[in-house]
């Protein structure tokens, strides 16, 4: 039986996890987080010591919610096919065991790029990464639990940024944390879009979503459109303005010294497989995320990148030519 507004947070100590337990909470609903490091709960959260990989931890932190989000992923990109599932299919249980509707941060990485430029909740769905594969798999089994009675909202989105940025392009890619931005290394090929998503902003689209629950289909598929950045030259325009430096300059990355390192590092391996959606357009569309809640909620990209940059330190005093990952490997 459900409690009202009541969500229990998977991933809550991760970016949109971490996100929508605060945009949750400023709903007025009230959240709880599993971790498997005790904490305090002086940011909201009601936290309960526990593992997502534990099904009985999993389905007795959700004894009276009415939402889970599923936000939690293997850190990394390691282990991903012998963790994924797992922790997915203790989280359906745990939300059919409450009668929960359980909600799932999806990504593009469903799609081909190279055939589909344009991706709507019903495109076909071949994946031509494993990470992709996954996903599909995913939303699979979230399907499937829904034909037995549970109830689910998907949510895809581009390429997360924001306060919490984590393991992202932005992040790990484009910018040095900790370092005011010389040059941007763009990873996508001239003039091909790039779908990007402000972690705040998804947010804000899970609690309205799942504020409407009443009014969504027992599994619910919806198309974040974020920021489209149509011919890669957006973002990189909006670290100039956030950053207030309009002489930054914009550099094509090092694919080709990636396989150098490669065989030793798990991300590495998994930056090589995404290559194809830098080489290639996907746009999600959102006309019917649009239809359902009136608008999709949009921060400036200005100040949506000033607040990313922000997080990741990025100060005036200190001067980097290099990404973080990139310079790792040329050392």
């Amino acid at each position: 039986m459900t409690n009202g507004k009541t969500a229990l947070v998977l991933g809550a100590t991760g970016g949109v996890g971490g996100e929508t337990a605060r945009v949750l909470i400023a709903h007025g609903w009230t959240v709880r987080g599993l971790t498997r490091t005790p904490r305090s709960s002086d940011d909201g959260i009601a936290w309960i010591t526990g593992d997502a990989l534990d099904r009985d931890a999993a389905v007795g932190a959700a004894e009276g919610v009415s939402a889970i989000v599923h936000a939690v992923n293997p850190p990394g990109y390691r282990d991903w096919e012998k963790l994924v599932m797992p922790m997915l299919h203790n989280s359906i249980a745990a939300a059919e065991s409450a009668g929960a509707r359980l909600a799932l941060p999806g990504t593009i990485y469903n799609f081909d790029p190279c055939s589909v430029p344009v991706a709507r909740e019903d495109s076909p769905q071949r994946p031509n990464t494993k990470k992709g594969a996954w996903r599909v798999e995913m939303e699979r089994a979230i399907e499937q639990a829904c034909d037995r009675g549970m109830r689910a909202v998907i949510l895809r989105a581009g390429d997360f940024f924001g306060p919490r940025p984590g393991n992202s392009w932005l992040s790990q890619g484009l910018v040095t944390p900790g370092k005011p931005v010389k040059r941007v290394m763009y990873p996508g090929s001239r003039g091909v879009g790039h779908a990007w998503a402000y972690l705040p902003d998804v947010a804000e689209t899970f609690a309205r979503l799942l504020d409407r629950d009443a009014d969504l289909p027992a599994f619910a598929r919806y198309h974040f459109r974020g920021v489209w950045d149509g011919d890669g030259t957006v973002i990189v325009e909006a670290i100039r303005a956030a950053s207030g430096n309009p002489g930054i300059k914009q550099g094509g990355f090092p694919w080709a010294l990636l396989p150098l390192i490669a065989p030793f590092n798990a991300t590495m391996r998994e930056m090589i497989e995404m290559r194809p959606y830098w080489q290639n357009p996907v746009e999600l569309d959102n006309k019917a995320l649009v239809a359902l809640l009136g608008e999709e909620p949009h921060t400036p990209l200005v100040e949506a990148m000033r607040v990313t940059l922000t997080a990741l330190g990025i100060v005036d005093s200190a001067v980097a030519d290099v990404p973080i990952m990139v310079r790792h490997l040329v050392q």
